[in-house]
C-alpha cells in the first residue's frame, strides 16, 4: 500500500476533480438544461472510472477507491438528470 501522504494527495485531487463536475449537476438538476451533452460519453466515462474502481481496490488504494466511487456517483446524477430532463420534454 501506498505511504498515507501519497494516498492524501490522491483523495484531495479525487475531492477537487468531484468540484469540477458541480456547475454540470446544477445544470442538469436546478436549471434543467441538458443541450449538448452526449450520454454515450458520460457512459464511456463511467465505464472508464469503473475499470480505475476495480484497478485501485487491486492494488489497494484507498485514495482510487474513494475517488472513483465518489466521482461514479457525480457522473451517475448527471446522467440520470440528463435522462430525466429529456424525458420530462418527451412526455410535455
Amino acid at each position: 500500500m501506498a505511504s498515507m501522504w501519497i494516498e492524501a494527495i490522491g483523495l484531495v485531487a479525487g475531492i477537487i476533480g468531484i468540484f469540477a463536475w458541480i456547475p454540470q449537476i446544477n445544470e442538469v438538476w436546478v436549471h434543467k438544461r441538458h443541450e449538448g451533452l452526449s450520454l454515450t460519453s458520460f457512459s464511456v466515462v463511467s465505464v472508464a472510472l469503473l475499470l480505475w474502481l476495480v484497478y485501485g481496490i487491486l492494488v489497494g488504494s484507498i485514495a482510487m477507491i474513494i475517488a472513483n466511487i465518489m466521482t461514479l456517483s457525480v457522473i451517475g446524477a448527471i446522467i440520470l438528470g440528463a435522462w430525466r430532463a429529456r424525458r420530462s420534454e418527451i412526455i410535455a
